[in-house]
C-alpha cells in the first residue's frame, strides 16, 4: 500500500490554482476553435479530417489510450508543479539569509543590524526605522527610559534616554546619503533646544553620512557630540564607544 502524505494546505491550494489555469486554457482554446469554425465554416472540414487522421493512426497502432492513466499523470504533474512553487516561495533569499546571519555577532549575541549601505539613498530604512534602530542600540548598551519623540513638534529631539550613569541623553537622527552632510544650520536648530528645553546632559547628532566643518566647529563650541557614519558603524558592531561615552570622537572635519 502507498503511504499517504500529510495534508498540506498551501500545496493543495497551489495544485487547485494550477488546475484552474489548465481548465481556463482548455476553455479558451475550445472557444477560439469554435469562433474560428463559426467565422470560417471550411475550417470545420479541416478539423474533421485531422480528427479522422488521428483516430486512424491510433487504430493502426492498436494502442489503447487510458483516460484514467492520462488523468493520473496530469494530476501528478500538477501536484509536482504545486510542490515546486511552494518550495520556491518558502526558500529564503540570500539577502534575508545574510541579514539574519549578520544579526548575530561573534559572541553569538543578537545585535541591532544596520543594512550595508545604510547611508545610501536607496537604503531600506526610512527615517522612522532609522530612529528605532538607534533607540535599540541605546537600549542594548544600557540606556533606560527610552522615548521616541521624533516627528512634528519634537523641537529637535528624536530620542530621549537615560545613560547607564544616569545622565540625560538627547539624540537627533539624520539619515542622509554619503554626499549629504549635516550642516551648521541643523546643528544650530538642535543646539537651541537640546539643552534649554530638553535639559540634555549629553546632546548627540547621529548621522549616516558626515558633518560639514562649520557644523563641527559649532558643535565643539556648544558641547554637542557629532556621531558620523564610521562612528555609527563602530557603535553598532560593538567595537567603538557609545556617544555618551565619548565627546566628539565621532565627528569629522
Amino acid at each position: 500500500m502507498n503511504r499517504r502524505r500529510p495534508f498540506d494546505l498551501r500545496r493543495t491550494a497551489a495544485f487547485f490554482g494550477l488546475l484552474a489555469l489548465v481548465v481556463i486554457a482548455v476553455g479558451l482554446s475550445a472557444r477560439a476553435a469554435a469562433g474560428a469554425v463559426e467565422r470560417r465554416p471550411a475550417w470545420a472540414l479541416v478539423l474533421g479530417v485531422v480528427g479522422v487522421a488521428v483516430a486512424m493512426s491510433l487504430w493502426r497502432r492498436r494502442r489503447r489510450v487510458s483516460l484514467s492513466r492520462v488523468a493520473r499523470r496530469a494530476v501528478a504533474a500538477l501536484d509536482e508543479g504545486a510542490g515546486t512553487a511552494v518550495a520556491v516561495l518558502e526558500t529564503p533569499s540570500s539577502t534575508e539569509t545574510g541579514a539574519r546571519s549578520a544579526a548575530v555577532d561573534s559572541g553569538g549575541e543578537e545585535t541591532v543590524v544596520l543594512p550595508p549601505g545604510v547611508a545610501a539613498a536607496e537604503d531600506t530604512l526610512d527615517p522612522e526605522e532609522f530612529e528605532e534602530a538607534i533607540a535599540a542600540l541605546c537600549e542594548r548598551d544600557g540606556c533606560s527610559h527610552i522615548e521616541l519623540v521624533g516627528g512634528a513638534g519634537d523641537l529637535g529631539a528624536d530620542i530621549l534616554a537615560l545613560a547607564p550613569d544616569g545622565r540625560r541623553v538627547v539624540i537627533q537622527c539624520k539619515r542622509y546619503g554619503d554626499t549629504h552632510r549635516v550642516g551648521s544650520q541643523d546643528l544650530q536648530r538642535f543646539g537651541g533646544t537640546c539643552f534649554t528645553i530638553h535639559e540634555a546632559d549629553v546632546a548627540v547628532v547621529v548621522t549616516t553620512s558626515g558633518f560639514t566643518a562649520p557644523a563641527v566647529e559649532y558643535a565643539e563650541q556648544c558641547g554637542i557630540v557629532c556621531w558620523d557614519g564610521p562612528a555609527l558603524w563602530a557603535w553598532d558592531a560593538g567595537i567603538g564607544p557609545t556617544p555618551w561615552e565619548s565627546q566628539g570622537e565621532g565627528a569629522v572635519d
